[in-house]
């Protein structure tokens, strides 16, 4: 069967670089509340385990606005003050949808309990016999069920890296605007700083740092029905076994769910995971993959741009999370999240470290770029910015 070099491609580059001790930590300008806004906070549970729901979507009904929670179920939503009399919907996979007015918001300290759903699924007229013509009627698909115009989205990123699963070493956190091409264009997407903060702890990572270069554009380039060739190009059947999964509601639209692997017989590590595909439209509406790490010393070249010589650095963990959003009936990018760890082998140390990297994006809002507005030169956010 055929392969093809797409990790060469990969977008998610990481620098490890020596650093002398006694360097501070640095705080740039501080990400504030917008006028004309106001800005809610709180965390979504599972109502039963009290368990955190990560990647539970926050939107504003009627209109674009949502976000997303992070890891630890925790979300922030800014809503124009003229939307305060409209109502947001919490939703999560698997669970029941909770309306509840913004009246009843408080601006910090909402908490958010979902009940997991029971609804059995309805009769669906199966005409999609077989996995993989599933995934052909996607592909056919693909130019029809997404946005066909340009438009400005605004959205929130925060980056994360820690040493260890608890000690944060770096922060960083911005609002962007994002002028997205169509998705029926082949047009570059830039990126504007609108406002950012970082802050960073040496301290925490001994004699190293570790950087993550692209920032917000990883996100981006991880839309998967922008950039086909990272998952959906043409000759996926060939790389790909695919199974049915069971059926689920997403936002009470039955969605088939389609797990997916690597072919044994292709050498090069692609990935694995589950693909969410719309019934009724046949739209990819969401995607949680993973890299195949089961040579991780080949993978490490395609990420490790530059390191000490006498450490040893491995990947062990390398996950990708891609969510959209219809609004009338095509559909747009809404969420997307990396989560990268890498293990540290340093000569003459006694113990490993491991390093694990968040980066996440959420669209909190998007108007039509009706007169193809495009960002100068100078104010565009460098693609190969750490």
């Amino acid at each position: 069967m055929k392969s093809t070099n797409r990790l060469s491609l990969t977008f998610a580059s990481i620098y490890f670089i020596l650093i002398f001790l006694g360097v501070d930590s640095a705080l740039n300008a501080q990400v504030q509340q917008t006028s004309g806004f106001r800005s809610f906070s709180g965390i979504v549970l599972d109502s039963k385990t009290k368990r955190p729901l990560e990647f539970a979507g926050i939107s504003v009904k009627g209109t674009n606005i949502s976000t997303v929670t992070n890891s630890d179920g925790e979300f922030l939503l800014k809503i124009p003050v003229n939307q305060l009399d409209s109502d947001i919907t919490i939703t999560y996979l698997g669970y029941y949808n909770k309306v509840v007015p913004v009246s009843d918001l408080k601006s910090e300290g909402n908490v958010f309990k979902l009940d997991e759903s029971v609804v059995k699924m309805p009769e669906i007229n199966l005409s999609v016999k077989d996995p993989d013509a599933l995934i052909d009627k996607m592909l056919e698909r693909l130019s029809s069920n997404y946005l066909s115009e340009p438009v400005i989205m605004t959205a929130f990123y925060r980056e994360t890296i820690k040493k260890g699963k608890r000690r944060y070493a770096s922060l960083s956190e911005a609002v962007v605007e994002i002028y997205k091409a169509s998705y029926k264009s082949q047009a570059r997407e830039f990126i504007k700083l609108y406002k950012a903060r970082k802050s960073t702890d040496y301290r925490r990572l001994d004699t190293l740092v570790l950087k993550l270069q692209g920032g917000p554009y990883n996100i981006l380039n991880f839309d998967l029905v922008k950039n086909r060739y990272l998952l959906l190009s043409n000759d996926i059947r060939e790389l790909y076994d695919f199974t049915f999964d069971k059926m689920l509601f997403i936002n009470n639209r039955p969605t088939y769910v389609v797990n997916f692997k690597q072919y044994p017989s292709i050498d090069e590590p692609l990935y694995y995971g589950k693909l969410y595909i719309d019934a009724n439209s046949y739209a990819l509406v969401k995607a949680v993959i993973s890299l195949n790490l089961d040579r991780p010393e080949e993978v490490a070249k395609y990420f490790i741009r530059k390191k000490p010589p006498k450490a040893k650095v491995l990947p062990f963990k390398a996950d990708y999370y891609v969510d959209y959003r219809m609004k009338g009936n095509k559909w747009y990018l809404n969420y997307g999240r990396i989560e990268l760890a890498f293990k540290v082998d340093y000569d003459k140390k006694l113990f490993n470290s491991n390093y694990y990297i968040t980066a996440e994006m959420a669209v909190t809002d998007w108007v039509p770029n009706t007169e193809k507005n495009v960002i100068k030169g100078k104010e565009r956010l460098r693609t190969n910015i750490v």
